[in-house]
């Protein structure tokens, strides 16, 4: 054969490569899967968030902190700084309040991204927030206020094992579990080279004064992560394997993979019902069209819950669905008072009566 016969022959066994790790993206993002809608009474927008809100987590007694103004990359954002507002639930107005951040913290690369609330033996209520300055990865706290309502910016976490966090548990006001939704750091091969690659490399990180480790593996895009109302199991949204896995905590805070349970969408952060232990997730039924979006057809909705998840028939159930026309992008969702609370990475939030 000559040398144009090889050439020949390696372009066409590049192609056939290169078409099948896009045949196996597009199947991870559900690229062919039919946007519906599923709609719940009553659903307004939240005002004020125009720059989406990613993550939601409600606290003490009806009150919510949500996290807007996320830049990820190959995701429609603002160019807008990000900001933590206060929702409280209690108000008919339900209209979230930006919360003032202390002076001692850099506002302008603020990129926030999941968050987590920890309240202390005194009642003192730590917010964690996962901050992307300049696209890099750390962990803020932040104290709050709640007679001012304000944020006190107290320290920074970092690690060369958080270099890709996405989303964060807190157990105290120095330690907590984080996903890393990429195996590289680069922009390029954690844009482009990896999802092509399609391996299950990103993880779970325990970060404590003590000691900082990896204690789960083998995530496509470990993404959302939660703790069980009694501390003893680790929630994690594997999101382009379309499931959740259950994690047992052991006396080192190494985790034990107990199951996985499939949602059949790509589901993003979780939020645990504290008195029913029931799972709510806020996802992506297509992930194909949010990253590489048109306005003609729309990134659509879609709210899971899971019900008795440690049981032998865990009940999975739709909740909410939309195409893209009410809600895009859905990253969560939580629940108070027969109110359904739904987030978005960029677009809006919205508040629905819940029929449960």
């Amino acid at each position: 054969m000559d040398a144009f016969g090889f050439v020949t022959i390696g372009v066409t066994l590049f192609y056939m490569l290169f078409g099948e790790r896009i045949h196996n993206v597009r199947k991870m993002y559900l690229a062919s899967r039919e946007q519906v809608t599923n709609h719940l009474p009553n659903c307004v927008p939240l005002k004020n968030l125009n720059d989406g809100a990613e993550d939601i987590t409600v606290f003490g007694d009806g009150l919510a902190f949500i996290s807007t103004g996320l830049k990820y990359p190959g995701v429609p954002s603002s160019d807008a700084p990000g900001k933590i507002f206060l929702l409280n639930l209690k108000d008919s107005q339900m209209e979230p309040v930006e919360l003032p951040i202390s002076k001692n913290f850099d506002l302008e690369t603020f990129n926030p991204h999941g968050i987590s609330v920890y309240t202390d033996t005194n009642g003192t209520v730590y917010l964690f927030v996962v901050n992307h300055p300049h696209h890099k990865s750390q962990v803020e706290l932040f104290k709050f206020v709640e007679e001012e309502r304000s944020l006190i910016h107290l320290q920074t976490f970092k690690d060369k094992l958080l270099y890709s966090v996405n989303d964060i548990v807190a157990l105290g006001v120095d330690r907590f579990y984080a996903t890393n939704d990429h195996y590289f750091s680069d922009e390029l091969l954690k844009t482009i080279v990896e999802p092509l690659l399609g391996q299950p490399w990103s993880n779970v990180v325990y970060y404590s004064p003590e000691m900082v480790k990896v204690v789960s593996e083998g995530y496509y895009f470990a993404n959302g992560i939660n703790v069980s109302p009694d501390k003893r199991h680790i929630y994690v949204t594997d999101i382009f394997a379309h499931n959740v896995r259950v994690l047992e905590r052991k006396g080192d805070n190494a985790l034990v993979s107990v199951k996985s349970v499939a949602l059949g969408s790509l589901c993003d952060n979780i939020e645990v019902d504290p008195k029913t232990g029931d799972l709510w997730f806020g996802c992506l039924p297509n992930a194909w069209r949010i990253f590489h979006f048109d306005h003609k057809n729309p990134p659509g909705s879609e709210v899971i819950r899971i019900q008795n998840i440690h049981s032998e028939e865990p009940l999975v159930s739709q909740v909410y669905a939309d195409d893209g026309h009410v809600i895009m992008g859905s990253s969560v969702a939580t629940t108070y008072g027969g109110k359904l609370l739904i987030g978005t990475v960029f677009h809006k939030a919205l508040c629905c009566d819940l029929e449960i």
